[in-house]
């Protein structure tokens, strides 16, 4: 006699006692769990198949598509579908590069001498319904490096074939489904029938694969195609021709040679260049007095900032950082999440009355009194500190809603300038497994925390869907109304981080909820070969998460 201990996304749901042994299928078949409930099974806490035998006192959680593990777990089984039908439709006609996230799904280009068309989709279309309908096994495999190589060698992906140098092993672990074989870093679904929802649209020169939305589990009818951060993606897949480095394996060769210190200059280089760009736009519009930035967690925003700031000066323009943390109301009348808890994430959290009105009065050449906010007490105190502006400064707000017009309601939209910022990685570890923007930021947060803010890389794991939350709410919906978009992600920045985040991820326990989060990160991080701080500019927007930079914080 044992006991199965069945749970939700970690969340108890109920227990079985056992007296022979059983299948995970067995024991989900005995509850009301199916569909999108099920992406994946852990039994205690390690990935398993529908068909694993349990036989002693165990703890199998589902994973459901509504957690962010499940949800990724998702998009890459789709996406390995879609390879395979790409793969046998397609073969050797073009190589199918899975690139970046856009909108609410992922782009995908065709690469080849010939144009991917609109009819080509079509016919990829019918047959990934056709393979999602059959219901077709993939299976989890491991198996030596060169039995992979010769599979991989067949299928004509020297992609894969180049990062296995770097596997010290000599075993690697690979995904098969039918005569299919790819490779990724993360687990996928046993069964193509999972992807009920999805769509294909296309953008030449190839297409964008969607999802459906955690909320509903539907894919939106209407696709929302954000032009302005596309744009973004594409100047940084020209970022990466010009450093010859498409993929991890090309960038650890330039450091296996002794070649990566003029690539850092070069991609350094060209992020100056991008603030020198949008400082000369800013001064071109005379009528400009308030700059706006705006970003998720961990872009680099405060470094630069500064950097922007120093451009500025050049131009002979001086920028006053107006802090929105003293602006925040009273506890007593701070808004509540659902849960009870304080939601300072919220714009309401902010004395919207208040601030609009020193915004008015600053633009009107009136001075203010600068507000000061005891985070102690949770109540706003006399500062005693006044502030004018001069015909030379402008104003400058970073904070979550500063792309928000109700944040600047009082200001005049010639006045102001809206500029994003964010970490959007193009490396890929090959063709099919890209690196998701959300990874390199999450590497940043907790080095990061870590080294400045006390806490462990554990906390930061677990913290992060609060974190992403507020993101979704309050900056992902407003980022193609900023002005400019600053790309913050470096091509080289994982080999940096990598002797950083390792020691502080191999600490955490596998009984840990966030420990699978964890492997995978590590996993991810393994890929790359190390790249030594001295390389990094004393002004890189590297230096906010690791230290040794020339600003402050």
């Amino acid at each position: 006699m044992f006991k199965v201990e069945l749970s939700l996304n970690g969340d108890f749901v109920d227990s079985y006692e056992c007296e022979a042994i059983v299948t995970v299928k067995e024991i989900i078949s005995r509850h009301s769990l199916s569909g999108l409930d099920t992406i994946i099974f852990k039994l205690n806490n390690e990935f398993v198949n529908s068909n694993k035998i349990i036989a002693e006192d165990a703890v199998l959680d589902c994973i459901g598509f509504n957690s962010e593990e499940g949800f990724r777990i998702y998009q890459d089984s789709a996406i390995f579908i879609m390879a395979k039908v790409f793969h046998e439709l397609f073969d050797r006609r073009w190589n199918l590069i899975v690139k970046h996230s856009i909108g609410d799904g992922i782009y995908c280009e065709a690469e080849g001498e010939e144009i991917f068309l609109e009819q080509h989709l079509d016919i990829l279309r019918k047959e990934f319904a056709r393979n999602v309908s059959r219901e077709l096994y993939i299976e989890r495999v491991e198996m030596t490096v060169d039995d992979a190589t010769n599979i991989f060698q067949q299928q004509g992906r020297d992609d894969i074939i180049k990062n296995f140098q770097f596997n010290q092993t000599g075993y690697t672990v690979v995904f098969r489904c039918g005569d299919y074989y790819d490779y990724y870093i993360r687990q996928l679904s046993d069964n193509t029938g999972i992807i009920s929802e999805y769509d294909l649209n296309y953008i030449s020169p190839g297409f964008c694969i969607r999802f459906p939305l955690i909320s509903t589990r539907q894919v939106k009818p209407v696709f929302n195609y954000p032009r302005k951060l596309f744009n973004i993606h594409q100047e940084a897949d020209r970022w990466l021709n010009i450093l010859d480095i498409r993929n991890i394996g090309d960038l650890n060769k330039k450091v296996k040679s002794n070649n990566i210190s003029e690539d850092i200059q070069i991609e350094e280089a060209l992020h100056e260049k991008k603030l020198v760009a949008f400082t000369d736009e800013i001064s071109a519009r005379k009528d400009v007095k308030v700059i706006l930035v705006a970003g998720p967690s961990s872009s680099g925003k405060t470094t630069f900032s500064k950097r922007l700031s120093i451009q500025l000066q050049v131009n002979g323009i001086k920028p006053i950082i107006l802090g929105l943390d003293e602006y925040f109301h009273p506890r007593e009348i701070t808004p509540r999440k659902e849960n009870g808890e304080y939601d300072f994430e919220s714009i309401r959290a902010i004395d919207l009355e208040l601030f609009n009105n020193h915004l008015k009065s600053l633009l009107e050449d009136k001075t203010i009194e600068l507000p000061k906010y005891d985070f102690v007490s949770g109540t706003r105190k006399k500062s005693n500190q006044n502030l004018k502006m001069e015909a030379n400064n402008v104003l400058l707000i970073e904070g979550i809603h500063a792309l928000s017009d109700e944040l600047t309601k009082a200001v005049p939209a010639q006045k102001k300038v809206k500029i994003y910022i964010s970490c959007l990685n193009q490396l890929n570890i090959d063709r099919h497994n890209r690196i998701a923007t959300t990874y390199f930021r999450k590497i940043r947060r907790l080095v990061r925390d870590n080294y400045f803010r006390g806490y462990s890389a554990e906390m930061t794991l677990k913290r992060w869907s609060h974190i992403s939350e507020g993101e979704h709410l309050n900056i992902f919906p407003f980022q193609e109304e900023a002005d400019l978009i600053f790309n913050s992600g470096l091509t080289y920045e994982i080999n940096v981080f990598k002797k950083h985040a390792l020691p502080m991820l191999y600490r955490i326990s596998k009984f840990s909820n966030v420990f699978t989060e964890a492997q995978k990160i590590i996993w991810l991080i393994e890929h790359a070969l190390d790249i030594p701080d001295d390389l990094v500019p004393t002004n890189s927007i590297l230096r906010e998460f690791i230290g040794g930079g020339i600003f402050k914080y």
